[in-house]
């Protein structure tokens, strides 16, 4: 037992081989090119961000964001990853561990009465006589332990537990581009609800100059042409507000489809576009590598491919075990434990590979090798996370811009239309120049939507970029807790037929 107990403290005591993982550089700029007139947030800062899209204080938002989260099936896709490497995590940690296995068996059989049990001879009784039948009864248990003197399985869980942070920071990144996906789409269907008004509203307008033309041409002041003019005009916003009736149904199909719903099952009232945008705080680009889900998540791959260099440095040294096993095994069931029918072995083994013809030093490369892709992986995920929020931040300001000369552009366009009705009423001016300064004014207002547009799904993409309401240091509680109130509402969803 002595020597046992000093064995299983060498075990424990013994060193790891391989490199331990060190967090390589990755670029990191002091500041963004375009972060001027951008309030930065302080690295203290840890105020709560995980509703995000509470700023745009849209309460239809709200009840649609909280359905990604219970409901979503690309999130479920992420979950199921996420479990499966917490289970791989899970039987590495068992590996640590001794085995113990206990079986029992009864059977009939023929030959010597002796049988050979853990390398002893037991004395089975004397059952039918040599050469007879006899039953046999056997009790027994088995105990192995690998000693993880060189850290092959230490290795393997730390592999397995940087693989399942990984795991959940792909959760946290496939949840915030749903998240993302849904608010860049709820806002378009907000913008297609505004352009379906405008052209509602430039409709009736050319509805009522058309009636003019058909006047003026009823008592001669007109021409033929300027009443084709005036219902060509007319039709043609009519078919243009159908297209837009089109893509706000698809957008909302989109949106039912993000949320885990047939398109059937989902109508979303008309509702006012958003005017206000809401002032996104900027993390220092040191932050954001922390803040970043898919960044973390390429990180953690580094370090579990870091750990597999030492799982295959491991294989060049010896496997040490130590097996056990005792029982009882008797041809005579009443006498199965008797101290006759008891046996019992134990003692450690060793192996070792001798000749393998370069297999092991080609697993060592190979790991070395993923390792250093999984480096490049990190890096780059760094610089497109910078892109990002560099390409962000130049489009909302420049944006800002051209909502700003747009809204001339419209309030121009609206002065030259009223002015060419007037002089069409007085007959100063064909039907032609009323024509060509509505069409120029609709075309201005869908411009100023478009920019609308663009600026709200651009703050959305900003805030994705920033690496929403996430942060690395909750990485196993964030998971944890949103799949089990994920499956909860879930399963109250399902009993309740929703």
């Amino acid at each position: 037992m002595r020597r046992i107990t000093v064995i299983a403290l060498f075990a424990i005591a013994a060193c790891k081989v391989g490199p331990d993982y060190e967090k390589p550089k990755a670029a990191e700029p002091a500041s963004y090119k375009e972060i001027d007139g951008w309030k930065v947030v302080e690295p203290s800062d840890e105020a709560e961000r995980g509703e995000w899209w509470a700023v745009f204080g849209d309460p239809q938002l709200d009840a649609l964001m909280r359905e990604v989260e219970v409901s979503n099936q690309t999130l479920k896709q992420a979950e199921g990853a996420y479990r499966e490497a917490r289970g791989a995590l899970q039987s590495a940690k068992g590996g640590i561990f001794p085995t113990l296995s206990v079986n029992g068996s009864a059977r009939r059989t023929s030959g010597a009465v002796g049988t050979n049990v853990g390398g002893a001879t037991v004395n089975q009784g004397t059952g039918s006589g040599a050469g007879g039948a006899r039953s046999i009864y056997n009790v027994s248990g088995t105990i192995s332990w690998e000693l993880d003197v060189w850290g092959r399985i230490r290795r393997t869980i730390e592999s397995n537990e940087a693989s399942a942070q990984a795991s959940a920071a792909d959760l946290a990144s496939a949840k915030l581009s749903a998240q993302s996906q849904l608010a860049q789409s709820y806002f378009s269907l907000r913008v297609r609800d505004e352009q379906k008004r405008l052209f509602d509203a430039a409709f009736a307008t050319y509805e009522r100059a058309y009636t003019i033309a058909k006047n003026q041409y009823d008592a001669g002041i007109a021409t033929k042409a300027d009443v084709a003019l005036a219902q060509t005009q007319l039709e043609s916003a009519k078919s243009q507000g159908i297209d837009i009736a089109v893509q706000r149904a698809r957008l909302e199909h989109a949106i039912a489809v993000l949320i885990g719903k047939p398109p059937s099952a989902l109508s979303i009232p008309v509702a006012d576009v958003p005017r206000a945008l809401p002032e996104v705080p900027i993390t220092l680009p040191s932050v954001l590598l922390e803040r970043r889900p898919d960044v973390a998540a390429a990180e953690r791959r580094m370090a579990a491919a870091n750990a597999q260099i030492g799982v295959a440095i491991a294989a060049y040294f010896p496997t040490i075990s130590l097996t056990g096993s005792g029982g009882y095994q008797s041809s005579v069931l009443g006498s199965l434990f008797d101290t006759a029918s008891r046996f019992w072995s134990i003692g450690p083994a060793l192996s070792e590979t001798v000749l393998d013809f370069g297999r092991r030093s080609g697993q060592v490369e190979v790991a070395r090798q993923q390792y250093e892709q999984a480096v490049a992986g990190y890096r780059q995920t760094a610089l497109t996370a910078m892109q990002q929020v560099e390409d962000q931040l130049v489009g909302l300001r420049l944006y800002a811009e051209q909502s700003e000369v747009q809204q001339r552009a419209v309030e121009a366009a609206r002065d030259a239309e009223r002015i060419q009705t007037n002089r069409y009423k007085a007959g100063t001016v064909d039907y032609t120049a009323v024509i060509t300064a509505q069409q120029t004014a609709l075309t201005n207002e869908q411009n100023a939507l478009t920019v609308l547009e663009n600026r709200l799904t651009g703050t959305v993409a900003l805030v994705q970029a920033l690496g929403g309401g996430w942060t690395q240091k909750a990485i196993e509680k964030a998971a944890d807790e949103d799949i089990t109130v994920r499956k909860e509402n879930s399963d109250k969803n399902e009993s309740s037929g929703g």
